[in-house]
């Protein structure tokens, strides 16, 4: 689920930074306004922490067999889980706005993205529930 949320994210920020350079408002792009540029730059930030540490609890369940923790398995999944899953929805809402009244429009992508992103939050337990198990794990 939080590679299905990461690699949401990663599209819905691909199509907002490709409109934000097409789309002109007031003789200029999107792109040359500093408020999208801030929301790009925090898209693009929050998607690379959710890439760690969706890669870093990969990374431990392919060396469970070489000495890596379950726990730490179970912490850093959830915390991927969680953390992608928010982003996804982040990042889609982001994209959404910068897409304006078009994101709303099936033709564009967006609104079909922000629905899928949401539910990732959801499903194979909820982010609540992610919170709990890592602090279960954590206070151990």
């Amino acid at each position: 689920i939080a590679a299905q949320a990461l690699g949401i994210a990663e599209g819905a920020y691909e199509k907002a930074l490709e409109y934000a350079k097409e789309r002109k408002q007031f003789g200029k792009t999107l792109s040359e306004f500093q408020a999208i540029q801030f929301k790009l730059a925090d898209m693009a930030m929050r998607i690379e922490a959710a890439k760690l540490l969706v890669y870093e609890s990969a990374w431990i369940k392919d060396n469970l067999k070489n000495g890596a923790s379950y726990n730490d398995l179970i912490i850093k999944s959830s915390m991927a889980k969680a953390y992608a899953s928010e982003t996804a929805t982040y990042v889609t809402k982001e994209a959404l706005q910068i897409h304006g009244g078009y994101g709303y429009i099936a033709e564009y992508e967006i609104e079909r993205m922000y629905r899928d992103a949401k539910i990732t939050e959801i499903y194979e337990g909820t982010n609540e529930v992610q919170r709990i198990v890592i602090s279960k794990q954590l206070l151990k």
